[in-house]
């Protein structure tokens, strides 16, 4: 089976740690591609590449601000993902609530100190 472009969507685009790593700087806001490359310890052509990925599947928008394209993040096209995982969430949460359940049990009811004073 063929592999999926990495333009195809946002899941194909988070896959690749580095673009993932230029979302979490974007998170705090704008930034330009060589302040990117310089916070990432990365060459400018590889975040440019990254970014070009990161704008193709809607993921980060560019404005032009003189000669300088700053970036940001474009946070509701990880909607689909955020949707994705919401039904993992619920499948951790159950079998955290499970765990909590049997823990109890074996200390026979008693709260470690941590969780008494939350």
């Amino acid at each position: 089976m063929a592999r999926a472009a990495t333009t195809a969507d946002a899941f194909n685009a988070i896959a690749e740690a580095r673009r993932r790593q230029i979302l979490d700087v974007l998170a705090d806001g704008e930034r330009g591609v060589n302040e990117l490359a310089d916070l990432l310890g990365l060459a400018q052509p590889l975040v440019s590449k990254h970014l070009r990925v990161l704008r193709e599947v809607g993921l980060v928008e560019a404005r032009e601000d003189g000669r300088q394209r700053l970036y940001r993040l474009n946070a509701a096209s990880l909607k689909p993902v955020s949707d994705w995982l919401k039904g993992y969430e619920r499948l951790w949460s159950a079998r955290l609530d499970r765990l909590e359940d049997v823990l109890a049990e074996l200390t026979g009811g008693e709260q470690s100190d941590d969780s008494r004073n939350e």
